[in-house]
């Protein structure tokens, strides 16, 4: 399963770009959000790895973060692995004009075993989610808000 989106964020690419890329500001923006560990090379960096960790639906889930490509301001992709899933993400941003900034995400999602059949059966699920987190960054780099508030 493939998809795209895109959202629109009130602030300069730059301060995007600080808030984007600041590991201790996932837990104001991925909802259910535990914790991030790195596991294999140098934080931020082509090729490094990190483990993290979410509560989603009453589960925890751990997934690895392979990191494919870090050109931010304008890039950032990684693949995503947990039990069953594999989802590869570019992450593309663009001043649009001043203090505006384009997100746009490619997304690939494929399934395996048990996930398989969620895959097939509810994939808006998985594209609901994507877009949750992109409007709560949103609200995070504009106003603070935080889902840790909620």
């Amino acid at each position: 399963m493939k998809y795209e989106q895109k959202i629109v964020i009130d602030k300069p690419l730059n301060e995007v770009i600080e808030k984007f890329s600041d590991p201790d500001s996932l837990k104001h923006w991925q909802e259910g959000f535990i914790f991030m560990k790195p596991i294999n090379g140098v934080l931020g960096e082509k090729g490094s790895q990190n483990l993290l960790k979410f509560k989603m639906n009453g589960r925890e889930i751990e997934m690895t973060e392979t990191i494919l490509a870090n050109e931010l301001p304008l890039k950032y992709e990684a693949t995503y692995i947990a039990k069953g899933v594999f989802n590869q993400q570019a992450n593309y941003f663009e001043e649009i004009e001043p203090g505006k900034t384009l997100w746009r995400t490619h997304n690939e999602f494929r399934f395996s075993g048990f996930m398989k059949a969620i895959g097939m059966l509810i994939p808006g699920a998985f594209k609901k989610q994507s877009k949750q987190f992109m409007t709560d960054f949103k609200a995070f780099a504009e106003e603070g808000k935080s889902v840790l508030d909620k």
